[in-house]
């Protein structure tokens, strides 16, 4: 690489555009949406589709919304011819729908597109020939007068041709390839070479697609380059602007979206942003977006994991961990201090469920549930977790609602062992090292049976508790103003009690009537060191004594030299 000063590149040219309105503009409504997944996306392919698979990939597109869906390059090869061809005989097409075919200017490749289209109701012929400085000098070796008049004669050769599909409704897109890198006097100047051919009407509209074949400037130059067009356009009522952006500098989607707010109508990409070298428009981020700023896409995204696996199992292509909505991991937090704050969010939810009640959950744009994904990947556990996130790994996956001053202790255990093995832990290792450190512990104290005696008149229970303390069976016995205060009261006549009971909370896990009931005990050691424990069982009572058996273990652990047996 230069260094310095850099000769090699030169910057982009730039607008004259001093008085640029779009940066005030906003999206208020979905474009007109044209997937060109079946056409452009496929030729960025290693292995292209076959006949079946782009059958199957047009029904995705149809099944999603699309109106407007260019099935290929049917002048190219068979395959494209046929699969065509096959969309009409089998009546596949929807009377909704229009079909688009991409066509150089070139005769014997008009005329063979027109042949493919025979029996479609609604098609748009779209026709292109490169227009940049770079491509006519070193392409096509040609002046600015014989590049557009290339266009003007495949414009009148497609406009004598129509009458030839007296069945089909065609309409004219017009692109002048690499716009981006194009003088845009220029590329004003071939389109309304094109129009003056064509004579679209307001009921009758033409195409015009201005590509950015190769990401040539910043998305502001790209918008400043859309406003100066639809400005300078002569009846500008009689054409639909439209956006086909490339992602060579990594922005295609900021250049499509700041070319709608200077004026498009139209955006023409493909799912997930398949295409040549970085790629096409991704239109379901674009789509996605305008959902999250509340317009309506108008694309059903709401199962974007079946419309994920589709297009990788038929493109063999990956979606990547981190894109945008459909990735792996873009709902996933690991770090600690998002997992307590998504926590929070979500339960402030959970507590507000009115429909259509605004979204406000740190760190999550979207609701993944309008897409059709589930909260089970929100937050995942590593090293870097902290105590909110295993506390709601614990409460969404298990029913566990651990009180929040358990948290850190849970947190910690948990993370260490996650640091042990460098590694991340699934949802059911957390519950399993839950489980094995907190719940219905039996070492060295294990409660095998109680009895209780209720005296009203004073409010208290007796109970007769049979255990075992390293294997011996022992019998105990206490009395309390309830179980656990009674079992508490059986330990301080054996000598065993060193601690202070603090705290106790208890919760039934799930609903209906066979449910389990989880307890939570903090006791604190004489020494001032705090222990939790926790007791699961169908009975309530004994899930409360499960758990302060529990942290009595937990505490005795810490510290063996307590008096115990």
């Amino acid at each position: 690489m230069q260094k310095g000063i850099i000769t090699k590149y030169r910057p982009c040219q730039l607008v004259n555009l001093t008085d640029r309105t779009w940066p005030d503009n906003t999206i208020q409504t979905a474009p007109i949406w044209a997937s060109v997944d079946l056409r452009d996306g496929n030729q960025a392919l290693a292995i292209p589709m076959n006949v079946d698979e782009k059958v199957e990939f047009f029904e995705l597109l149809v099944a999603t919304g699309f109106k407007e869906i260019e099935v290929g390059f049917p002048s190219a090869s068979d395959t494209e011819f046929d699969f065509i061809r096959r969309l009409v005989e089998e009546n596949r097409i929807p009377t909704d729908v229009t079909l688009q075919v991409l066509v150089q200017a070139r005769e014997h490749l008009i005329r063979r597109t027109f042949e493919s289209l025979e029996g479609v109701p609604q098609a748009i012929v779209h026709l292109y020939n490169s227009t940049s400085p770079l491509q006519r000098r070193v392409t096509f070796n040609k002046s600015k007068e014989e590049i557009k008049q290339i266009a003007i004669d495949g414009t009148q050769l497609i406009q004598g041709l129509v009458s030839t599909l007296p069945g089909t409704k065609v309409r004219l897109q017009y692109s002048p390839e690499s716009f981006s890198d194009t003088e845009v006097d220029y590329a004003l100047e071939i389109c309304e070479a094109v129009i003056d051919v064509w004579q679209p009407t307001e009921a009758n509209k033409i195409i015009l697609n201005l590509p950015a074949t190769v990401e040539v400037a910043t998305p502001n130059v790209h918008a400043d380059q859309i406003e100066w067009f639809c400005r300078n356009l002569r009846a500008r009522n009689t054409a639909i602007i439209s956006l086909h952006t490339h992602n060579d500098r990594g922005t295609g989607v900021a250049a499509t979206e700041l070319g709608l707010m200077a004026g498009a109508d139209r955006v023409e990409g493909t799912l997930f942003g398949n295409g040549e070298r970085t790629g096409n428009l991704d239109i379901v981020t674009v789509a996605l977006n305008l959902y999250t700023q509340g317009v309506d896409p108008e694309l059903d995204f709401s199962n974007l994991e079946h419309t994920r696996s589709i297009y990788e199992r038929i493109t063999r292509m990956h979606v990547p961990d981190r894109h945008p909505y459909a990735g792996d991991l873009v709902f996933t937090a690991f770090s600690g201090s998002h997992q307590d704050a998504i926590k929070k969010g979500m339960d402030l939810r959970e507590k507000d469920a009115t429909p259509g009640a605004h979204w406000q959950v740190p760190y999550l744009l979207i609701d993944p549930a309008d897409l059709g994904r589930d909260y089970e990947a929100i937050i995942r556990i590593n090293s870097q977790s902290g105590k909110g996130g295993v506390a709601y790994i614990l409460s969404r996956e298990f029913g566990l609602d651990l009180p929040k001053v358990m948290h850190p202790d849970v947190g910690l255990v948990v993370n260490n062992a996650a640091d042990q093995d460098s590694r991340e832990l699934k949802s059911a290792e957390v519950h399993e090292i839950f489980q094995r450190e907190y719940v219905n512990l039996s070492s060295p104290l294990k409660l095998l049976s109680i009895e209780r005696e209720d005296f009203s008149s004073a409010g208290e229970v007796s109970i007769d508790a049979q255990i075992s303390v390293n294997g011996t069976a022992l019998s105990i016995s206490g009395r309390g103003n309830g179980p656990i205060s009674a079992f508490v009261n059986a330990l301080v006549s054996k000598g065993w009690k060193d601690f202070t009971l603090l705290d106790y909370r208890q919760h039934s896990i799930g609903r209906g009537s066979a449910t389990d009931a989880a307890a939570y005990i903090q006791i604190k050691h004489d020494d001032g060191s705090i222990f939790y424990g926790c007791g699961i069982d169908a009975n309530i009572e004994i899930a409360g004594l499960h758990a302060l058996v529990s942290a009595f273990n937990r505490a005795h652990a810490a510290h063996p030299e307590s008096p115990l047996g």
